[in-house]
């Protein structure tokens, strides 16, 4: 991959400064807020802000602003991603700051865990009540995967990430997954779940999953599992998997089945009991997806209520030149 001698030069000269080069090493474990950079560098934020925007500048690190907070990481691809992978390669991690800069990175990783785990306990009532109502979450999620295929897949991008499950489940499968969601406590405990699985080119940001900060035709899988209930239009969301779909992409959408019981709309906020096929139909035709039937898991027998769980799988047509070819 070849890039203009300017370009590169900016870039040597933003990873040669001392601080900023320990940055890189940080963000190499994972991405992180400001005020985490702060505390772990020992730096004032002015003087560290000054540092992050030449590196941004220089293409080396990526800005994602998410409410009050504002975080960074690596590129994913691209000349940058060399350029970093190449200098690593020829560091000694084990002199210096470093060692010291990686240990703090190790504390401030339990305080996320901690802090995540605080709020996790608060909500994990109402998700126990809701898994309790359905088939086995495990049995589920190995339905998930076989859908989906073996891989090894480039990008899958999980639209509503929540916890990061579905990142952590294609972790292994993919070389990059991405998830995406509107809730700061939620993407609080999906980085500190994925750093806990040690999926550290696992990335999360905030967005709309009816509005992606993606690129169009820029994943090859993409994830929307147990969001569309909570939609007024979850066609919305379809589309806009579709445009990020590349072609042949393929789309995974899970759900629940059409249900009657009020109460999770009272309680869990579900704007929907559930998602009727024919609606599923209708909206990936919108989008121009081709939709195959839903495989269908009913709740067990010995519940008194349940709800069934749905898995749909979809593809993005060949485009017109693959057609021709």
């Amino acid at each position: 991959m070849s890039v203009a001698a300017e370009t590169l030069i900016e870039a040597l000269r933003a990873a040669g400064e001392p601080t900023r080069l320990r940055i890189l090493v940080l963000l190499r474990r994972g991405e992180l807020a400001v005020g985490e950079l702060v505390t772990l560098l020992g730096q004032s934020q002015p003087r560290l802000s000054h540092h992050l925007k030449a590196l941004t500048s220089a293409g080396l690190t990526e800005r994602l602003p998410e409410g009050a907070r504002v975080f960074y990481r690596l590129p994913a691809s691209g000349w940058a991603k060399e350029l970093i992978d190449n200098l690593f390669e020829q560091m000694d991690l084990e002199e210096g700051d470093f060692p010291a800069d990686l240990r703090r990175l190790d504390a401030v990783r339990q305080a996320r865990q901690s802090a995540a785990e605080t709020y996790f306990s608060e909500i994990a009532p109402e998700w126990d009540r809701i898994r309790a109502m359905h088939y086995p979450e495990n049995l589920i999620e190995a339905a998930i995967l076989k859908a989906a295929g073996p891989g090894p897949f480039n990008r899958v991008v999980d639209l509503g990430t929540g916890t990061g499950r579905m990142l952590t489940l294609f972790g292994d499968r993919a070389h990059t997954v991405e998830g995406l969601d509107l809730s700061h406590q939620m993407l609080a405990l999906a980085r500190s779940n994925l750093a806990e699985a040690g999926l550290a080119s696992a990335r999360v940001r905030q967005g709309d999953a009816t509005a992606t900060p993606f690129q169009s035709e820029s994943a090859d899988v993409v994830i929307v599992h147990q969001v569309l209930h909570y939609l007024e239009e979850p066609g919305r969301v379809l589309q806009e998997a579709a445009r990020i779909l590349q072609p042949r992409g393929q789309l995974i959408v899970v759900d629940f089945a059409q249900h009657d019981h009020e109460f999770m709309r009272e309680e869990f906020g579900h704007h929907r009991l559930g998602i009727r096929p024919d609606n599923m139909k209708t909206w990936a035709s919108q989008a121009g997806l081709d939709l195959d039937n839903p495989i269908r898991f009913d709740p067990p027998q010995d519940l008194e209520s349940g709800v069934a769980v749905l898995i749909w799988s979809a593809r993005k047509p060949a485009n017109k030149k693959e057609v021709a070819a």
